[in-house]
């Protein structure tokens, strides 16, 4: 298994995760084995600290994982080192910026009923994968690929490209996400709709 930091184990960062995420469940350990998993792939060993700068995630779906790929690996949306991509899989993709070495590991479907086979006596189903996912071999929890990754340099961390005022909210824009319409500066709410509705001020003093 691979030692993280230094006096780091496995358990210890299982600890650290459901700490953070507020209770144990498969997703925390199947998501602290894919961190291990990935980052041992692409030879990262301390990513929260000397490597910290080296390493992107993508990850692909908004679950327990999720929290526990961000304990491990130190990424976060705020850093700008986790892109989140709403596929709905149970996969993540580990990228060396250094290197340009990316891994993409997905975990295996058939390992939610292949957790029976590692603890039969225990009937209810999520205690068991959360005690089968802590002794599975990696090869049975998760099966990776070599991918490349293109991220834009507006996606990289570090301070904003450009900030833009939006001619219609005035709103302002960060990081070259605004838009331009029949020659208007617009923020993607504006020229697409957005996910909210704004509301009658006098309805909700």
């Amino acid at each position: 298994m691979l030692r993280i930091e230094e006096g780091m184990n496995f358990e210890a960062l299982l600890e650290e995760s459901v700490r953070i995420h507020g209770h144990l469940c498969p997703g925390q350990v199947l998501g602290v084995r894919m961190a291990i998993y990935g980052l041992d792939r692409i030879g990262i060993h301390d990513p929260k600290g000397k490597d910290r700068k080296r390493l992107c995630l993508f990850v692909e779906i908004d679950r327990c994982a999720t929290d526990a790929l961000q304990s491990v690996t130190g990424c976060s949306l705020g850093k700008r080192s986790m892109k989140f991509k709403d596929y709905g899989k149970m996969a993540a993709t580990f990228i060396d910026l250094e290197t340009g070495r990316a891994v993409r590991v997905v975990a295996r479907e058939e390992a939610r009923s292949r957790a029976k086979d590692y603890f039969p006596e225990i009937a209810d189903k999520y205690q068991c994968q959360i005690m089968a996912y802590k002794v599975m071999p990696d090869d049975e929890l998760f099966r990776h690929e070599w991918v490349t990754v293109d991220i834009p340099r507006q996606d990289m961390p570090g301070r904003p490209l450009r900030r833009a005022k939006c001619e219609d909210c005035g709103e302002y824009v960060q990081d070259m996400r605004e838009v331009l319409i029949d020659g208007r500066t617009l923020c993607r709410a504006c020229a697409f709709g957005g996910y909210y509705r704004v509301e009658d001020p006098v309805t909700h003093k």
